[in-house]
């Protein structure tokens, strides 16, 4: 127990820095939560499955660069929502989010069974809604 009080003593400053960053990703996902959810296309769950990003026929310099860099943001927001769940902050959201950046095999399955899910796509719709986009179709046969 001493060994613990003395550690957030002496790491005061860290701290502060930490919980600063992670009301700062809390107000951010607040923030940008609509304009993603209304940047979605209206037919993005329309099918049942999609070809992976990773197995494009195609790799260029001019795609790997923005691939990368949207994994690896996807890969710091999975780690500052693992880090949100022990701090102030939306963690699950946040870790929702860097889950939807990176790409893996069946990454597509888990976004549409999520959207699928009935408490989740109205309020998905509700939020297209108030910036003026159509609802999202679903193919759910």
């Amino acid at each position: 127990m001493n060994s613990a009080i003395e550690w957030l003593t002496t790491n005061q400053q860290l701290l502060v820095q930490i919980g600063g960053l992670s009301a700062l990703f809390f107000v951010l996902s607040l923030l940008l939560l609509p304009w993603l959810v209304a940047k979605i296309p209206e037919d993005y769950f329309s099918q049942k499955t999609r070809q992976s990003t990773l197995s494009r026929k195609s790799f260029s310099v001019f795609w790997l660069i923005p691939f990368l860099i949207k994994n690896l943001l996807g890969i710091i927001l999975l780690g500052a929502g693992f880090l949100m769940l022990f701090l102030p902050g939306q963690g699950i959201l946040t870790m929702f989010a860097g889950l939807l950046m990176i790409d893996y095999p069946g990454k597509y399955l888990l976004e549409r069974k999520f959207v699928l899910h009935h408490a989740i796509l109205p309020k998905l719709n509700w939020l297209r809604k108030k910036s003026n986009q159509p609802p999202l179709k679903i193919n759910q046969n």
